[in-house]
């Protein structure tokens, strides 16, 4: 329900809030109508260039690789010293070579689904070792494993050149999946044209004007770059010229039990049609439905469908009368497409989890996906942990994504920048708990229509961004693990951390105001503590949404105490907002059960791993 489109009743509306936690802001676009709302305004231009120019920037030729496949690596600049480039796994050197050229290839171990870091390490004037910069590297076979979904929203005519700097830049922050956002002609009839002769240009829902060549030159530069692709639509939407389609009234859904009013979401100019809703359990609608998509698949080079749905829609009815249970549609649904098409990825959203339990997470989907719009600023942050334990276990293991926009109210409002804290804050508690979030596009989300850029990124946040990713990357072995021995979420395990630093206070999670929470995992012969700093926080809202989120300032050289069940071999240290996200040892002690370390730096989020 990226868009919303809720502009049914008030008292409709009410009720889906209280049936399934939809934040209260849905009510503004309700009453005003999303054709008159300034953030949504069809002549939005998405594309946000940067702003900054970083020294020492590493990049890759593609955001993941099959196990066996090279890499290229280059860098925009050479280090003023002599420098080597060091790669490692898990905190751990496989090897190392000087740097002397811009570009170099690397060839990583035949392993799949691991996540490696490549350093560029030189020295100062006083002989120290210094970072100067480092990328993650994923070597999976299949995106699945770790999903990081990105999106594009705009499909205006472009020049390759253009295309191929979005998806460069989507590149250096490893999107492995791309939702192609509004790209399609009507919901019942996503292709225009026909498959023998395909339109070359038409227009979207709000009436801008989409390029095949445009569609055709973004899939084309993703699979170039490792990404998968996926075409964005609604599971059951229809336009209003749907009969001239071949579409019949007996497979839409009625707010009444006599089939005189078919559920809508009514949208006025500039929007070329409300969106009138089909059965999706129904078989002649997933029967034509399905034609559609093929028809899309012939012409377009998608490696899959992003299938959206609108939440809970109340008391809703077939033709015959019969009540409709939507969300006990869903698994069929996606299963019925899979079984048609084996060759295709499928992701669904759940809107606030609106059918996953039972339904979505164990279809055949890639992935869950969790449209979150529950939040509360007393303890937002375990609205992320609880729907991403749940995702794990409802699907026996399957990743997710989460689409979470935040800064929302603040967007709303008008032009502006995207709040520093609030975004890394939301990023490292959805990391920690082994999610992503459906950040970044031609411009990071702010809203649930995609194509909307009222907020930017300023420098410091792309650059954190980009230590964000390069840290999810790196260690996704620690942060995504396989299904422990014990079964789904059974690694999880409390850990009272200690110091006698009166610079700061820690807690189990959830986070407190004030406090460092913590939050241990069981990885292999790892246990995995990661420490996430809310001691200058001003509220635990994940959504920020009025972009005033406190930042958090840095400690360094803190020592902290905790039980282990034996001596370790090894502790090392990794922060995202720390020496480019590189792992560092650390100093420790064990003494009868106790290890006291010395935490190098925390900020946001430091994660600590004791190898036993």
């Amino acid at each position: 329900m990226r868009r919303i489109l809720l502009s049914f009743s008030v008292n409709r509306v009410l009720a889906n809030i209280m049936k399934w936690g939809v934040f209260s802001g849905l009510l503004y676009f309700s009453a005003c109508g999303l054709a008159s709302c300034n953030i949504i305004q069809p002549n939005e231009d998405p594309v946000t260039y940067g702003d900054t120019y970083i020294p020492n920037m590493l990049r890759t030729d593609k955001s993941c690789y099959a196990p066996g496949q090279q890499v290229t690596l280059s860098i925009n600049s050479l280090p003023e010293s002599s420098a080597v480039v060091r790669y490692k796994h898990l905190g751990q050197t496989l090897s190392e070579h000087p740097l002397t050229a811009l570009q170099w290839t690397w060839q990583p171990p035949n392993n799949d689904f691991c996540g490696y870091m490549a350093e560029i390490h030189g020295t100062t004037d006083d002989k120290r070792d210094t970072v100067y910069a480092a990328i993650g590297i994923d070597v999976s076979s299949d995106p699945a494993r770790f999903p990081r979904n990105g999106f594009l929203s705009k499909y205006d005519k472009m020049m390759d050149k253009q295309i191929n700097a979005v998806i460069d830049d989507l590149c250096r922050y490893h999107i492995n999946y791309v939702q192609f956002q509004d790209w399609h002609w009507k919901h019942h009839r996503p292709l225009a044209g026909t498959a023998a002769q395909p339109m070359d240009v038409w227009t979207d829902i709000i009436s801008r004007n989409c390029y095949r060549s445009t569609v055709d030159g973004y899939i084309r530069a993703a699979h170039n770059h490792g990404m998968a692709t996926l075409f964005y639509n609604l599971a059951y939407g229809v336009l209003e010229d749907y009969e001239n389609d071949g579409v019949s009234r007996e497979w839409l859904i009625y707010t009444d039990k006599n089939h005189s009013t078919i559920d809508v979401h009514s949208l006025s100019s500039p929007f070329k049609s409300s969106i009138y809703l089909a059965n999706p359990g129904n078989a002649d609608w997933q029967a034509y439905l399905r034609q559609q998509n093929d028809e899309v698949y012939s012409v377009f080079d998608f490696d899959g469908w992003q299938i959206d749905q609108l939440g809970g829609r109340g008391s809703v009815y077939d033709y015959n009368g019969n009540s409709v249970n939507l969300e006990a549609t869903f698994g069929q649904f996606i299963s019925n497409e899979k079984s048609a098409r084996p060759d295709k990825r499928l992701v669904m959203n759940a809107v606030g989890q609106f059918g996953q339990q039972n339904q979505i997470a164990a279809a055949p989907v890639d992935f869950c996906y969790t449209e979150v719009w529950n939040h509360s600023n007393s303890n937002g942050y375990t609205i992320f942990s609880d729907i991403l334990t749940n995702n794990a276990e409802w699907s026996s293991g399957k990743q997710t994504v989460l689409a979470a926009y935040l800064n929302y109210n603040h967007g709303r409002s008008g032009r502006g920048l995207f709040n520093t804290p609030g975004v890394l804050m939301a990023t490292a508690a959805a990391s920690v708990w082994g999610g992503t979030i459906l950040q970044l596009g031609e411009h990071m989300l702010c809203n649930e229509y995609f194509p909307n850029n009222n907020l930017s990124m300023n420098g410091e946040l792309k650059r954190a961004m980009i230590r964000y990713y390069d840290f999810a990357v790196a260690y996704e072995n620690l942060l995504r693990p396989d299904v422990p021995a014990g079964g789904i979420n059974s690694d999880w395990f409390g850990v009272d951390v200690t110091t006698k630093d009166d610079r700061c206070k820690f807690n189990q999670w959830g986070p407190k105001m004030g406090q460092i929470a913590t939050v241990g995992r069981h990885v292999g012969n790892r246990d995995v503590i990661h420490l996430l700093s809310y001691r200058n926080a001003t509220h635990l809202d994940w959504c920020d949404t009025d972009a005033n989120q406190g930042a958090q300032t840095m400690i360094n050289d803190l020592t902290v105490s905790f039980n282990v069940n034996s001596k370790p071999n090894r502790v090392w240290v990794a922060s995202p907002d720390w020496q480019h996200a590189t792992a560092e040892d650390a100093d420790w002690e064990y003494n009868n059960g106790t290890l006291t370390i010395t935490v190098p730096a925390l900020q946001y989020w430091t994660m600590i791993v004791i190898e036993q």
